[in-house]
């Protein structure tokens, strides 16, 4: 048995870490690149969801290299991701690729079904053992996603330019020779100190959040780099979704009844009160959040045609006046363009720092008349 999985920003890392201290030989999928996306646009309906196609073309590559077990996540409510498993299996079917697929569904107050499934994965594994590995992978993730938010809070600031994207490449490139989570945890903090290490200078500088469909916000081939590119016109980016927090609030807190949803609940009221799928009523309350923790502006990232974020979409004009934080929507598909998204995002950048300026000029003529 040779398992794959989609290919999700550093997603890998974690899955990796996790079937490897299971005992399962792994195919992390390459990343992702044109010819992925073409693969996945040619041979997936027309009008499906982006991460839809993109994981068409992770699974038919990684068929390619050997791979013949995928393991997919599944999905509940509104959202179309919970027919991404069904519609992926009988496209490779009718390719004629022969494979197995395990849907991983999110506990729905059965963890029982959801071990026992890993258990398929790892040959009938204890249950003792399948916890500790889920729980040493937890811990993964969420080193993993500390490394990258210091990136992110570093490449702004860094002296020498280009410091703080150098180390997460030779990460990447590096994480690939280390197997398990004991391994994978001592590399993620070596670099961790090393990222720490990087001379940076102390600027105000602007702070973006980033909001919207978890794919598109986590996978930088989608987003087309955006924290990267944004650090690197200045900007701090926070991404209000990340790996480690979907594992440890949609995946374990609400299997055992404790995700406590009473911030993003009671921010997002005023505008949505209900669920409808997906991350759309967290990109409504992440918002206002971010307006709270005094971010300058926020991004929503969503694929063409995706129904919760389109909800979102159409409200968010309204949050943006009423909480006065800049807002701008990115709607991503096969046919963006990087050049037309990079003038889209500079543009944005220097609309913000002319509003801040100006709040800043106000705020001296007020003192001065004082």
């Amino acid at each position: 048995m040779l398992v794959t999985f989609p290919h999700m920003g550093s997603a890998y890392v974690t899955l990796k870490a996790l079937l490897e201290d299971l005992g399962v030989d792994v195919l992390v999928p390459p990343p992702c690149t044109k010819r992925t996306l073409e693969l996945g646009t040619k041979y997936a309906p027309e009008l499906a969801c982006l991460p839809l196609k993109i994981n068409i073309g992770n699974y038919i590559e990684s068929l390619e290299k050997g791979a013949d077990t995928i393991v997919m996540a599944g999905g509940c409510g509104p959202c179309r991701f919970g027919y991404y498993a069904e519609v992926q299996r009988e496209i490779l079917k009718d390719l004629g690729y022969r494979f197995e697929m395990v849907v991983l569904e999110r506990p729905q107050g059965n963890v029982r079904d959801f071990i026992d499934r890993i258990s398929l994965l790892t040959g009938g594994k204890s249950i003792f053992r399948v916890i500790s590995a889920i729980k040493r992978a937890t811990g993964v993730s969420i080193e993993m996603d500390n490394l990258e938010r210091l990136g992110w809070e570093v490449r702004p600031r860094e002296i020498k330019k280009g410091s703080a994207s150098s180390l997460m490449k030779s990460f990447h490139s590096e994480v690939h020779g280390v197997k398990g989570t004991r391994e994978i945890n001592s590399l993620i903090r070596d670099y961790r100190r090393r990222m720490e290490q990087v001379e940076t200078a102390d600027e105000d500088i602007l702070k973006i959040g980033i909001v919207g469909e978890i794919y598109t916000v986590i996978e930088p081939f989608v987003s087309i780099g955006i924290a990267e590119k944004l650090g690197d016109l200045g900007v701090e980016v926070d991404k209000s979704i990340t790996l480690s927090y979907w594992i440890v609030n949609h995946l374990i807190k609400e299997a055992l009844h404790m995700h406590d949803k009473r911030e993003i609940e009671e921010a997002a009221k005023p505008y949505l009160k209900n669920f409808v799928g997906g991350h759309g009523q967290e990109s409504i309350a992440n918002t206002v959040i971010y307006k709270k923790k005094c971010y300058d502006g926020v991004i929503q990232l969503l694929p063409f045609t995706c129904m919760p974020e389109i909800v979102a979409q159409s409200i968010l004009p309204r949050v943006s006046h009423d909480h006065d934080i800049p807002a701008m929507t990115l709607v991503l598909d096969e046919m963006t363009g990087e050049a037309g998204y990079l003038t889209r995002l500079e543009a944005f950048v220097d609309l913000i720092k002319r509003k801040k300026e100006m709040a800043r000029d106000h705020e001296k003529k007020l003192l001065s008349r004082g």
